[in-house]
């Protein structure tokens, strides 16, 4: 059986912020962690907060299509060993029910070939 990954359309900055105040979570994807040492953000560029301390912007979205059982193991282990052998970084999010894999915009065609040759299906 075949992984299906997802495209998800426009461009991501993952950001850190001052506060949350100023980010709005009605947006599709938009991933917020709050911790000890950071809140970081991840959304599409265009909703990037003004109060933002740090931005790295361009990155490119893959979304793992379905809903993963807790109990499956390896799915980002094969995915980062595939890039790795290939050169090219990732920057994962777990949400409840999947997997989002982004990639930096200059090597996101890469990535497509170097997974569809995997046998990935990429939509």
């Amino acid at each position: 059986m075949s992984m299906e990954l997802q495209v998800l359309q426009g461009e991501f900055t993952v950001c850190q912020i001052a506060d949350i105040n100023q980010v709005d979570l009605s947006h599709e994807n938009t991933f917020l962690s709050v911790t000890t040492d950071e809140i970081s953000l991840v959304c599409e560029s265009v909703h990037v907060p003004k109060n933002s301390t740090a931005v790295e912007p361009n990155w490119r979205a893959l979304k793992v299509a379905g809903i993963l059982d807790f109990g499956m193991v390896g799915v980002i282990a094969k995915i980062s060993n595939i890039l790795a052998e290939a050169k090219i970084s990732l920057f994962v999010i777990s949400t409840y029910n999947t997997d989002y894999i982004l990639i930096k915009q200059d090597s996101f065609e890469a990535v497509i070939g170097e997974l569809s040759n995997k046998g990935y299906v990429i939509k």
